[in-house]
């Protein structure tokens, strides 16, 4: 059965109940300025949060600004992130990062894209945590969570990131922008998870136009019958 595409009524219920259960949303990645969110996102491709903050809770105190991290060298950066996946390239990524950073952009992470995704190592879904997070820029970062939330749940079908990265800036309501990212992939992280959804447990099950959802525990709608007499 095909997934439908939410209504506008059911959207603004989805982010309603969302914004509920979590009225103030945040990475989970541990930062306290721009660059250490540039650092700890750049990290995190195909890694958890967690195993980067095990490293970045050691790094940071020692070294989080270019001029420190670059003072490093590959190989001292290597000796704090190699519990990380990856990360012989991600160390030599972000080296040239800083590299660039001092040389170009005074040691301050640009707040535009063009800028950011011309770093080492840095992508769309990076560039798009960074100005939304640090920045405070409506930006839509698509990881796989969102992805598979948007898709299940007909909130924005897509076949690839970027549509459903178009579709979700599209049909979100303003007033919820700025938080629908971290919203989106908290609930795909802990709720509308890939194998077995914890639809029992769902805020928006209601809304989701997932057909197996029921399947998992999602309460099904009442019948009302009506009286004979």
């Amino acid at each position: 059965m095909a997934i439908k595409n939410m209504t506008k009524k059911q959207v603004q219920t989805f982010f309603e109940r969302l914004r509920e259960q979590r009225p103030h949303p945040t990475t989970e990645l541990n930062f306290s300025n721009p660059f250490e969110l540039l650092v700890a996102v750049t990290l995190s491709a195909q890694a958890t949060d967690l195993s980067v903050n095990k490293a970045t809770d050691k790094l940071f105190p020692i070294a989080n600004t270019p001029e420190a991290i670059y003072a490093l060298g590959v190989d001292g950066l290597k000796s704090y992130i190699r519990t990380i996946g990856l990360y012989n390239t991600k160390a030599e990524n972000v080296i040239k990062t800083c590299k660039i950073l001092i040389d170009k952009h005074h040691s301050q992470v640009p707040d535009n894209r063009a800028d950011l995704e011309a770093l080492p190592g840095v992508g769309r879904k990076t560039a798009n945590v960074v100005l939304n997070t640090a920045f405070g820029q409506p930006a839509m970062a698509v990881d796989t969570h969102i992805f598979r939330l948007g898709n299940r749940t007909g909130l924005a079908i897509g076949k690839n990131v970027l549509e459903v990265e178009h579709r979700l800036m599209k049909v979100i309501p303003k007033e919820f922008l700025l938080d629908s990212h971290h919203w989106l992939i908290l609930h795909g992280r802990y709720c509308c998870i890939a194998r077995k959804p914890k639809c029992n447990e769902c805020v928006v099950s209601d809304v989701c136009q997932w057909p197996d959802r029921f399947e998992f525990g999602a309460a099904r709608p009442m019948k009302i019958v009506k009286a004979t007499t």
